[in-house]
């Protein structure tokens, strides 16, 4: 079913699954277009690098992972205004390790059109790594 205006949204309604692109070819391509890499280049780029900066390997930038959510939300309603997404990071996300982001609807307004979603990114291994919750709006009608 395609989310068009909040009267699509069902209470408990999960999100289609979202798989994001966490290679190292894509951390790399996005801490350089942020500017990111000048002074501390292995962090998002190479593991071995980032294991010597005593991190367990190279890193999604974490505004990154928050653009994977908004681009969670897009792919479940393209109608969606993100207003707001919270996030927590509870252990590193790391490129080239897979994960698949998830969401639920957890409150309807129907009045105002804000929907407030939970999210939540998950490793291969199913470990939660980021969660957070999205208020977005949708169309009245």
């Amino acid at each position: 079913m395609s989310i068009t205006k909040v009267s699509d949204v069902e209470f408990g309604a999960e999100l289609p699954a979202f798989t994001p692109d966490t290679s190292i070819k894509a951390t790399s391509t996005f801490a350089a277009a942020v500017g990111w890499g000048g002074d501390r280049p292995g962090r998002f780029n190479d593991h071995e690098a980032a294991k010597k900066e005593g991190l367990p390997g190279a890193l999604v930038p974490g505004i990154m992972a928050m653009g994977f959510l908004t681009s969670m939300i897009h792919a479940w309603s393209q109608a969606a205004n993100v207003r707001h997404i919270d996030t927590v990071f509870r252990a590193p996300l790391l490129a080239d390790d897979p994960c698949v982001i998830d969401g639920v609807v957890t409150d309807i307004d129907e009045e105002t059109g804000i929907v407030q979603l939970d999210l939540t990114v998950k490793n291969e291994k199913g470990e939660t790594r980021v969660f957070g919750t999205a208020d977005v709006s949708l169309p009245l009608a």
